[in-house]
């Protein structure tokens, strides 16, 4: 299951049919749980955990340092993968630093194509997609079901939410709500991702409340307040609107809008 040619560091642990193709580099205190297979060329530097059942392609750079000036090769920086995972070619995804926790989090199930990059003390969370040459720089949160088209670029400390859906190129400057489809340089929002939205399997109705939802935010003319206020009524309708209305709230940054 490990070729000839693959380096693996004493201190790294492998469960036994993790799989590593030719030239590939495991270095110190990283750990692969079982059903990985790991390509060919791919370098992941500890402490970095990876869970079950992940395909990393290769000339992946896992674990690497953060690319952060303040740090200091701190040994509390992490990087931990969860499971089912699919990393394609050229990814490349930074431990954590002492000022965003310590630690880079990517959960189950996400899709992260070729050329993508994850920052340090990003989060991302499950059943994402990354498509090619995505961008998050640091201390970034991504949320369940949400797709970044190709060449999407997140600034720091931005959140992009639940089942949103950025266009190609989107340039992403403030946080992005859940159902919300952005387009454009800087991100604008651009409708409700009601195409995402029922391949997830919501119903008409649901969708025709977040639709109130959305141009009680955008299309209504109204402060951002008294928009809150119609989400709060609309949530007795559906509880996917107390999502919308609680990471709006929540938000530091802003929105876009």
């Amino acid at each position: 299951m490990i070729d000839a040619t693959a380096i693996i560091h004493s201190d790294a642990h492998l469960d036994s049919d993790v799989s590593v193709g030719p030239y590939s580099v495991i270095g110190a205190n990283v750990s692969i749980e079982s059903g990985t297979s790991i390509e060919s060329h791919v370098v992941i530097n500890g402490p970095t955990k990876i869970g079950s059942n992940n395909k990393i392609s290769s000339f992946c750079s896992l674990g690497g340092d953060p690319q952060d000036k303040k740090f200091q090769g701190e040994s509390d920086s992490t990087l931990e993968i969860g499971s089912g995972n699919t990393i394609r070619e050229y990814v490349s995804i930074n431990r954590g630093t002492a000022d965003g926790g310590g630690k880079t989090v990517i959960g189950d199930d996400n899709w992260i194509m070729a050329y993508a990059h994850i920052a340090h003390d990003c989060i991302v969370g499950n059943n994402t997609i990354f498509a090619n040459n995505a961008t998050l720089a640091g201390h970034v949160i991504i949320d369940d079901f949400a797709i970044l088209g190709g060449f999407t670029g997140v600034h720091q400390f931005c959140r992009v939410g639940s089942y949103s859906f950025s266009a190609i190129s989107s340039v992403i400057v403030k946080d992005v709500p859940p159902y919300v489809l952005v387009s454009g340089n800087t991100a604008k929002p651009s409708g409700l991702n009601r195409e995402g939205l029922k391949r997830h399997g919501f119903d008409s109705d649901t969708i025709n409340i977040l639709r109130k939802a959305y141009k009680a935010i955008y299309r209504d003319g109204l402060i951002l307040k008294d928009a809150l206020d119609v989400l709060t009524e609309l949530s007795s309708e559906s509880d996917k609107v107390e999502l919308m209305h609680s990471f709006i709230a929540a938000s530091e940054r802003g929105i876009v809008r």
